[in-house]
């Protein structure tokens, strides 16, 4: 199948096509990939270690990888090359959020598997691994790095609300949702001005994440209507009705200093948003603790790498990508650019357990290990981006604009059926 606009379209990457059609690229060999013992390799700050990549430009003495990190919009810039068939690259990283919109055009892709991919599949998280596998069985993404999902929180301020403090029964105490909004209001009673949550996207963005499902299922039908939808978001509105919600924009000054203040003590994000917060409120170093998730485990973040079809020595090229993204590198991925592995014999290599002063010295990989471990294998359609986007605007709407719930719904699914019916998805 060659790669047109109309296969973009119809693959869910609308959203970038004219980027690709306008844009330019750099940093790759020849107008048709690699030129025999040239090897390059694109990907984006941050979305491999560099120490690590180094370590293979002198580990493979064979070839030369001339590794290229590609700013601005990566996936635009890829599409780029491959709508023009000029300038590939011979390996690729692929973005985790971007990789069900790559999967309709797999034959862009040389299939891992007939390099010998399914000889490693049992060292990766089998989720993981399911999230780069086409519909027709082929494998498009080798799996680097993954985004196990926790509940950060202060437990001197949960000690004044009269809350536990210890992780383990922080967990015990917040272990479903029921629990979680119950403690909530707990918080806020005892301490006036604080909230459990910054917004309610938090709550329905890891719900979703915790089912196998998201808003279209394989045979391309829309189920975004459908109850383990409507569950995230009831579940959302009624943290918002509780009061539990705060006003503040995450990442905003006004959102760090509350948080500095005692005034946002708990807080959901992935492994890698640990980074986020040491940067955001450094002075609360030594005060913060990680407990597993309410609900059970999600995921948010994590990237591949593929090999395209234009690649001249795809056997050398997976040579160097299972090297790249093996347990031991993969540790070492994470010790360099935080990058939480996809490989669970990581969690137990030593340099994965250093208690972490931020975190009061806890050892956090025994929460986020477990975690990663347990994200469900779900489907995920190159359709639900925009579906999402949708549902998450009008629950931005509720909370910031004081929209009507019911209203906010309604307008939810009136324009995800639309955005289902421009794609081409049964509704």
């Amino acid at each position: 199948m060659h790669l047109s606009r109309r296969g973009l379209l119809r693959a869910g990457l609308a959203t970038t096509v004219a980027t690709a059609l306008g844009g330019t690229a750099a940093g790759c060999s020849a107008p048709s990939g690699s030129t025999g013992r040239d090897m390059t390799l694109w990907y984006w700050t941050g979305g491999l270690s560099d120490k690590v990549v180094a370590q293979a430009e002198t580990h493979f003495t064979d070839v030369t990888l001339r590794p290229a990190q590609i700013g601005g919009y990566f996936k635009s810039k890829l599409l780029t090359t491959m709508a023009g068939r000029a300038y590939v690259p011979d390996i690729t990283g692929l973005k985790g959020e971007d990789m069900a919109s790559y999967l309709p055009n797999a034959d862009q892709f040389i299939d891992l598997r007939t390099l010998g991919a399914d000889r490693l599949k049992d060292q990766y998280l089998p989720w993981k691994w399911a999230q780069g596998i086409a519909p027709d069985g082929r494998m498009v993404g080798f799996p680097i790095d993954t985004g196990p999902v926790a509940h950060y929180y202060r437990p001197a301020v949960f000690e004044r609300a009269g809350l536990p403090t210890e992780p383990d029964e922080v967990f015990a105490a917040t272990a479903t949702w029921d629990k979680f909004l119950a403690a909530g209001q707990q918080l806020q009673k005892k301490i006036p001005g604080a909230h459990m949550l910054i917004d309610p996207l938090s709550v329905y963005q890891y719900m979703i994440g915790q089912g196998t499902q998201r808003y279209v299922d394989k045979n391309r039908h829309f189920i975004g209507d459908q109850e383990h939808v409507r569950r995230a978001w009831d579940t959302s509105i009624e943290a918002y009705e509780r009061g539990l919600c705060s006003k503040f924009v995450s990442g905003t000054p006004d959102a760090n200093s509350a948080t500095e203040r005692g005034l946002l003590p708990s807080q959901f994000g992935a492994s890698w948003a640990a980074g986020d917060l040491k940067l955001a409120v450094p002075r609360t170093k030594g005060q913060w603790r990680v407990a597993p998730l309410p609900g059970g485990a999600a995921n948010n973040g994590g990237s591949f790498l593929a090999i395209t079809k234009y690649c001249r020595e795809p056997e050398r090229a997976f040579a160097i990508i299972s090297w790249l993204l093996s347990p031991d590198n993969q540790t070492r991925g994470f010790v360099d650019a935080t990058l939480f592995p996809s490989t669970p014999a990581s969690y137990r290599q030593k340099a994965m357990r250093a208690p972490d002063p931020f975190f009061g010295g806890q050892v956090t990989i025994d929460v986020f290990g477990p975690a990663a471990q347990k994200v469900p294998v779900a489907y995920n359609s190159p359709y639900d981006y925009p579906l999402d986007q949708t549902v998450t605007a009008e629950l931005t709407n509720v909370n910031a604009l004081g929209k009507d719930p019911r209203r906010a719904w309604k307008d939810a699914m009136d324009t995800c059926r639309r955005i289902a019916d421009h794609l081409g998805v049964t509704t």
